[in-house]
């Protein structure tokens, strides 16, 4: 089976944090209190395509293992369904979602870039490794973004769903500037 045909089913994207929705960076800054507090960076595209991803009725989510209040504004700002922060093994978390949400896993889709991911991405029906994942995961992916984590690899994820649903057309005309001439 393609990569489009199990995108074709999928109903939820799921993904890890760092390296995958950031670039892997973590940053450090002072809070109000003068204790460290803990931040990332996010692409403005990959924001976009979670964004048109919750419009099109397909649900999102991360599963972490570090903790981050940046973490917890992205997932509400981008409307997603899942946040488990704090969970370096993330098969109970796949299964508490599957209870939860009724899906199967074929209608799963995780974004991974590290050997954790590895598990998850052979329980899913689609497994999508970033550009700059480790070898062993893009070996073990059944698509692998053009972009790095961080760096719109989301957005390539978003848009290969979305293609193969018949979703991303409704999305590009709504924006064509020669939109009835």
């Amino acid at each position: 089976m393609t990569a489009t045909e199990r995108a074709a089913r999928v109903r939820l994207l799921m993904m890890d944090c760092d390296g995958v929705l950031t670039d892997g960076s973590i940053y450090f800054l002072p809070g109000h209190d003068g204790k460290l507090v803990e931040t990332k960076g996010f692409n403005a595209q990959d924001g976009l395509a979670l964004q048109w991803l919750h419009q099109k009725g397909i649900q999102t989510g991360i599963i972490s293992g570090r903790s981050s209040p940046a973490v917890e504004l992205r997932a509400e700002t981008a409307h997603m369904a899942f946040l488990y922060q704090g969970h370096l093994e993330k098969i109970p978390i796949i299964e508490e979602i599957l209870a939860k949400s009724g899906l199967k896993p074929e209608e799963i889709a995780f974004v991974g870039d590290d050997v954790t991911d590895i598990v998850v991405m052979n329980r899913v029906g689609l497994g999508i490794a970033v550009a700059n994942a480790r070898p062993e995961v893009k070996k073990a992916a059944h698509f692998v973004t053009e972009s790095a984590g961080g760096n719109g690899g989301i957005r390539d994820a978003a848009e290969l769903i979305l293609k193969a649903q018949g979703l991303w057309e409704s999305i590009v005309e709504k924006y064509e500037m020669n939109h009835g001439s």
